[in-house]
């Protein structure tokens, strides 16, 4: 693996006080790392009122045999194209692997496979997604803002968004409450 794809299949956190409100107790799925930019989908907030049955009705699509699951808020690019993050299990045209540990589809394909009951066992849907360009992530890391931490696939299809921040921390032994937003110097 290149240096400048270590994020791929990681999870990226926003520490406290980083200073942007869109990111704040972002849990960012990264799928994409390369000397050109970066991509992730956001999988820590819900959009309010909006599952996936109304979503699907939006795109004239019949809910089927799909749950009526939370969509995510993926990010702040494109917050009307959709994304889903899934299981290795299905694959359609575009699908991308993530380091061998989820997928990422952006067609309608995954869509009407999950309404008809042949999709991927488990996935997260979302809108919008989290976009740096060439090296902009990798000077972003470098201050206090972004702490990254194993892709565990536990935390994306298991755990509520509203606990993925707090949980993707205790992974590693970090208890997320006693983060302070400032920091300061010796």
């Amino acid at each position: 693996m290149d240096s400048a794809s270590f994020l791929v299949g990681r999870f990226l956190l926003a520490m406290p006080g980083i200073g942007d409100p869109r990111f704040e107790r972002a849990v960012i799925a990264m799928c994409a790392h390369d000397g050109n930019g970066a991509l992730g989908i956001g999988i820590g907030r819900v959009a309010p009122r909006l599952g996936l049955h109304l979503l699907l009705a939006q795109l004239e699509l019949p809910p089927g045999k799909a749950p009526d699951v939370p969509v995510h808020l993926g990010g702040p690019v494109e917050p009307q194209r959709g994304f889903v993050l899934h299981g290795l299990d299905w694959r359609g045209e575009g699908t991308l692997n993530v380091d061998g540990r989820w997928a990422l589809t952006g067609t309608l394909d995954i869509l009407r496979a999950i309404s008809e009951g042949r999709g991927p066992d488990q996935f997260v849907v979302a809108l919008g997604y989290a976009g740096w360009s060439g090296g902009q992530l990798e000077e972003e890391m470098t201050r206090h803002g972004w702490f990254d931490v194993e892709g565990d696939t536990g935390l994306l299809y298991d755990t509520p968004a509203a606990e993925r921040w707090a949980a993707a921390f205790a992974t590693t032994g970090i208890d997320a409450r006693l983060l302070a937003a400032d920091c300061g110097n010796a």
